[in-house]
């Protein structure tokens, strides 16, 4: 149900990990849809469903005094959700150089019609500096027990 992310020339991309949600009421507008801010919400569920499947926990990165940011988003929308639909919520990470990564994600119903995409450029922030880590690859490998899940081949 779910497809790759497509990585950019000379980049890395994990396998789309997923997670299923279903609509609920109280996230609903009056036009009846899945209100736009929700969509947010269901990402980003899927991307700490993703780290905890990694292995990485909340806990050991505040431990760590790291945290992952994000610094921009594009929510691309292109079918309406209704209170009831079943929705899966993909997540890739697609690596490149430097300090930021971008996560690539896909909310689709169950009979495959995408929903939305939404695209984030992120970093993973020192708590201590305020800074962003010069190579968030090196320290989420460092973090995840199944490193290969984000996309990062074991070394």
């Amino acid at each position: 149900m779910t497809e790759a992310a497509e990585p950019a020339a000379g980049t890395d991309a994990a396998e789309p990990f997923a997670v299923g949600i279903t609509v609920r009421g109280y996230e609903t507008d009056t036009q009846g849809h899945l209100n736009q801010s929700v969509y947010l919400q269901y990402a980003e569920h899927a991307r700490w469903s993703l780290l905890q499947a990694s292995g990485i926990r909340q806990s050991t990165m505040v431990d760590r005094r790291v945290g992952p940011v994000t610094v921009e988003t594009t929510i691309r929308y292109r079918r309406e959700l209704r209170a009831g639909d079943e929705v899966e919520v993909s997540c890739a990470f697609v690596w490149g150089e430097g300090k930021t990564f971008r996560i690539e994600q896909t909310v689709r119903t169950t009979d495959g019609t995408v929903a939305a995409e939404v695209s984030a450029v992120c970093g993973l922030l020192d708590l201590t500096e305020r800074k962003l880590l010069p190579d968030p690859r090196a320290a989420f490998r460092d973090l995840a027990d199944k490193p290969a899940l984000l996309g990062l081949a074991d070394v």
